[in-house]
C-alpha cells in the first residue's frame, strides 16, 4: 500500500510533465541563470524516473523561491533559510517521495546555514539544490556569504572584508555523502549532476552556480567552465575524503581567481541514510507515517505512551 496511487508505478515520464498547466510568466531578469536550474531540474525528472505526484519541491526564500512556481509537483515554499527542515519532515513522514530542497546562497549558507550543516551531517535523504550567484537578488543587491573579500555592494559600499563561505569544502567536513558543482552554462552536466543526486541514497548537495547579470556583474557568466572529470589536469578519486578535500580548495580557490571547476567532488555510497539509521535502531518505525493515515485500522499512539519510552 502507498500514501499515494501514483508512487510506484511504472511508466514512461515525460519532462512537459513538470511544467505547470497555466505556466506562471516567469519573472527573473533576462539571462539569469535560475533559469538554467529549472531546465535541468526538469530533464533530470525522466532519467529519475519519478512523476510529479512523487516529488516534493521546497524552496526558500529569494529568486530561487519562485522554482517551485514554476514546477509541477507537490511543492512548500518556506520561510527564509528554512526549507531544510520542511524537507526532512516531509522525507521521514513518507519516504517514498523524491524530495528536492532549494535555496540560493543567502538562503542556504546565510540564514539557514545551521540546517544545512546538521541536514549533512545527519545525512538525510534529499537533493539540495543551492542557487550560488554571490550575492543577494531579490532585495537588490547585498552581500551574500559567498561573495568574494572586496566584493562591492550596498551593504558593503567600501567591499566585503569577510572571506567567502566554501561551500564544497563546508558540505564535506559537515557529512554530505555527495557533494557537487555545476552551472547554469553547462545545461548537459548540470541534468547529469541532478540526476545522480536524486538518485543518491543520502545527502546530496549541489552547488548551482547562477549568474546574477541584474544584480551581481562582477560575477560574469562562469565561463569558461572546466570539468573536472573530463580534464586530464585534475585526477582523484572521489570516494577518497583527504582527496576530494585536497580538489575542493583547489576549485574555490580558482573560483575567485577567474577559473570555473565543475563537477562531482566526493560520493560515499555506503553510508546509511538517517532514515535507515532509525529504523535500524528501532526509533522509526517501517511503516511511514503517511501511511498510517489510509489504514482504517490503524490504532494510533497517543503521545504520553510515546514519551513513556524515554523516561
Amino acid at each position: 500500500m502507498s500514501a499515494f496511487n501514483a508512487i510506484g508505478e511504472e511508466r514512461e515520464i515525460d519532462r512537459d510533465e513538470f511544467t505547470p498547466e497555466i505556466e506562471p510568466q516567469a519573472t527573473w531578469c533576462p539571462g539569469c541563470g535560475d533559469f538554467g536550474v529549472l531546465k535541468a531540474l526538469k530533464q533530470a525528472m525522466p532519467e529519475v524516473g519519478r512523476n510529479p505526484e512523487e516529488t516534493l519541491l521546497v524552496t526558500g526564500i529569494g529568486c530561487s523561491g519562485k522554482l517551485s512556481s514554476y514546477f509541477r509537483s507537490y511543492g512548500f515554499h518556506s520561510i527564509h533559510g528554512r526549507s531544510l527542515p520542511v524537507a526532512r519532515a516531509a522525507k521521514m513522514a513518507n519516504p517514498d517521495l523524491e524530495v528536492i530542497a532549494a535555496g540560493g546562497d543567502g538562503d542556504g549558507y546565510g540564514i539557514g546555514g545551521n540546517h544545512f550543516m546538521h541536514t549533512a551531517r545527519e545525512n538525510h535523504d534529499m537533493t539540495y539544490i543551492v542557487f550560488d550567484n554571490e550575492i543577494f537578488g531579490l532585495t537588490k543587491g547585498q552581500t551574500s556569504p559567498t561573495s568574494p573579500k572586496g566584493h562591492k555592494s550596498k551593504t558593503q559600499p567600501h567591499g566585503s572584508a569577510k572571506q567567502p563561505i566554501r561551500p564544497l569544502s563546508l558540505a564535506l567536513t559537515s557529512g554530505a555523502s555527495y557533494i557537487a558543482r555545476t552551472a547554469a552554462v553547462n545545461p548537459n552536466q548540470a541534468k547529469e549532476i541532478l540526476t545522480e543526486a536524486m538518485e543518491h541514497d543520502g545527502f546530496a548537495h549541489v552547488d548551482f552556480l547562477t549568474q546574477c547579470p541584474t544584480w551581481n556583474k562582477d560575477a560574469k557568466q562562469y565561463v569558461p567552465y572546466i570539468d573536472v572529470q573530463d580534464s586530464d589536469d585534475y585526477d582523484f578519486d572521489i570516494t577518497d575524503r583527504s582527496e576530494a578535500s585536497e580538489m575542493m580548495q583547489k576549485a574555490e580557490n580558482a573560483l575567485y581567481e577567474g577559473e570555473v571547476l565543475t563537477g562531482r567532488f566526493y560520493h560515499d555510497e555506503d553510508r546509511p541514510s538517517y532514515q535507515q539509521e532509525k529504523q535500524a535502531t528501532g526509533d522509526m518505525p517501517e511503516e511511514p507515517l503517511a501511511e498510517r493515515y489510509f489504514d482504517e485500522d490503524y490504532e494510533w499512539e497517543r503521545s504520553y505512551d510515546l514519551l513513556d519510552r524515554h523516561k
